[in-house]
């Protein structure tokens, strides 16, 4: 499955992945937005891979902030960004 979202005054945020059993699998987060440390991106792949399927965008963006490290910095996009693109993919 695959969703982009370009966020207004931001960046393009672009989510691909599979859904198994019901729930998020091999999610992988890319686009043209900034994420300090680079390995803070692996860290929201993480935190999404085995969420439900159906969750809604305001669970999501939960995953995604809670996923992040202590010393993320997000330039462009947001938690909630991810949330409404992964929505889109999952539509």
């Amino acid at each position: 499955m695959h969703g982009e979202y370009k966020v207004p005054g931001g960046k393009l945020v672009v989510a691909d992945l599979e859904v198994r059993d019901g729930r998020l699998a091999d999610v992988r987060i890319s686009g043209d937005f900034f994420l300090e440390p680079p390995e803070a991106l692996e860290a929201i792949n993480c935190g999404l891979n085995g969420m439900p399927a159906d969750s809604a965008e305001l669970e999501l963006a939960v995953a995604v902030q809670s996923a992040l490290p202590p010393n993320a910095e997000m330039f462009g996009f947001s938690a909630e960004a991810v949330a409404v693109v992964l929505r889109r993919a999952l539509a």
